[in-house]
């Protein structure tokens, strides 16, 4: 009997887990897994046809909850899938759950009810429950007002001498946008009217014109920035899944006004100071606090925690400190790519996750793998003089691929923002992030993880450079509009060099 898992949404990750769910071969479940994806791109069915992927589709009316929400009853009632898991945040912070719960459906889908997704869709508010469980956070923050510009000014000075640094975040879903780093006091007037800017049509919907608009103001972090994802089942027993290391900045280097963070530009798994001491205090310091939390408050349910977190070391690479930056409710994008990659059996866990044992799966994972995952992004030109992403981005120009080389490769294209016309056959670029390409390989006894990534990077260099997979400009047939960062898995190296 086949177990139908259902991934609900457009992005990547989302076919990826599919993918993976249908493909990976575990070593203690013989049970059979098949991926679903509930609408995806445009792109993805034909993309996956191509490729003979395993993987099945169900259309949506369109993108809204109720639209998913319909399509997901259809599939549980008629046995086209058995769960799903949701993977943009804003379906639960809308209410998805809450909809399927309606028809006593909900105990298939894991996530949060609208009431529950607070601890992503309100920052401020997560912040009081971290502080009310003992959930380590930033050492100071404040709930200002986002129209005082006087008291924004007076906390960020405060924060500047106090810790180097301030960081303001509009508190509500930003799609991984809204925080922004302040490291002089020369830059906060800038970086507020920026904020502002981005923001404030959000404000004036969420609270008018008059009323307080919240804004979080916390004291910057030192450490090493790590994501931890855990599954959760209904009883509160969890399992965390190998980490990753996200390069949200649109180009190498820190992130300022013009290299702003992005939805996610490359991330590989592990993270380059993983270790087992690392894993277990992200468990007894992050995840069983905020687990104990959520009983408390009544809103446990089977759900996807996804913290991101600041750690300390010391000159051993043993984690001394760990700090929560946010809560998220839902795999990261690119980050669940290369971590599902090396997962053994997702499906199995998934599964477990519905059923509340938990405690009795354990993640196998490909220990002596590291995956990287790029996005190939539209870059910049256009009838318009577009700038690129993450800003504006020419769409509608034919892609290019070689998948006969990519395949010999061992490079994977996972399409994103793409579309498909049939009448020609032609994929074509929708804009922002086009394709991920991920690629995994085995650390043998006589290499390193940075040879190993390094060789890695270089081998989607390659690719990319000789034009493998291409978006052609329309100004130049031999051009290529897409782009990439070019830094990803250079991590490896620094921390072998840092932890001689």
């Amino acid at each position: 009997m086949t177990y139908k898992i259902g991934f609900a949404g457009t992005d990547g990750r989302t076919l990826l887990g599919a993918w993976v769910t249908s493909t990976a071969t575990s070593e203690t479940h013989q049970d059979n897994f098949q991926g679903v994806v509930f609408r995806g791109m445009p792109a993805m069915p034909p993309f996956v046809n191509l490729m003979g992927w395993p993987v099945e589709f169900i259309p949506t009316a369109d993108n809204s909850k109720e639209g998913y929400a319909a399509a997901i009853k259809a599939a549980i009632e008629n046995g086209s899938v058995d769960c799903v898991l949701p993977m943009p945040e804003d379906l639960l912070l809308e209410g998805l759950v809450d909809e399927l719960e309606k028809d006593g459906l909900s105990e298939h889908v894991i996530g949060f009810t609208q009431e529950g997704s607070f601890v992503e869709g309100d920052k401020i508010a997560c912040k009081r429950l971290c502080d009310d469980y003992g959930i380590p956070v930033a050492d100071e923050w404040y709930e200002a007002d986002a129209r005082n510009y006087d008291e924004v000014l007076g906390h960020c000075l405060t924060l500047l001498d106090k810790y180097g640094g301030a960081v303001l975040k509009y508190p509500f879903s930003a799609g991984g946008k809204g925080a922004r780093i302040i490291l002089n006091s020369w830059e906060i007037k800038e970086i507020y009217d920026t904020l502002i800017k981005d923001y404030g049509k959000n404000y004036k919907k969420l609270y008018g014109k008059k009323s307080k608009w919240p804004l979080l103001i916390e004291a910057r972090m030192s450490g090493a920035e790590i994501s931890f994802t855990a599954l959760v089942d209904k009883n509160g027993n969890f399992q965390i899944l190998p980490t990753a290391l996200d390069y949200p900045e649109r180009f190498s280097g820190p992130a300022s006004k013009d290299n702003p963070i992005t939805g996610g530009m490359c991330s590989i798994s592990p993270h380059p100071m993983e270790t087992p001491e690392l894993i277990q205090k992200a468990a007894d310091d992050i995840f069983r606090p905020f687990i104990t939390a959520l009983k408390e408050k009544n809103i446990l349910r089977p759900c996807v925690l996804y913290p991101g977190c600041f750690v300390s070391f010391d000159s051993n690479m043993k984690p001394t400190k760990i700090r929560m930056c946010e809560m998220n409710i839902r795999p990261g994008e690119p980050e669940a790519q290369p971590i599902f990659r090396r997962i053994r059996n997702l499906g199995a866990l998934i599964r477990a996750t519905i059923q509340g044992n938990l405690d009795q799966t354990a993640p196998e994972i490909r220990s002596d793998q590291i995956s990287l995952c790029v996005a190939l992004v539209t870059g910049p030109g256009g009838p318009q003089g577009q700038k690129g992403y993450p800003w504006s981005c020419t769409k509608g120009e034919p892609l290019d691929m070689d998948l006969d080389y990519l395949k010999k490769k061992n490079i994977q294209v996972i399409p994103s923002a793409m579309k498909y016309s049939a009448e020609d056959k032609t994929f074509k670029s929708d804009g922002t992030r086009v394709v991920f390409l991920n690629v995994n390989a085995t650390v043998k006894p006589d290499e390193t993880r940075a040879i190993v990534a390094e060789r890695l990077r270089q081998r989607l260099l390659t690719a990319f450079e000789n034009g493998k997979i291409r978006v052609i400009p329309r100004e130049n047939p031999e051009g290529n509009r897409l782009d990439l960062r070019r830094d990803v898995g250079i991590h490896f190296q620094i921390a072998e060099k840092l932890f001689l």
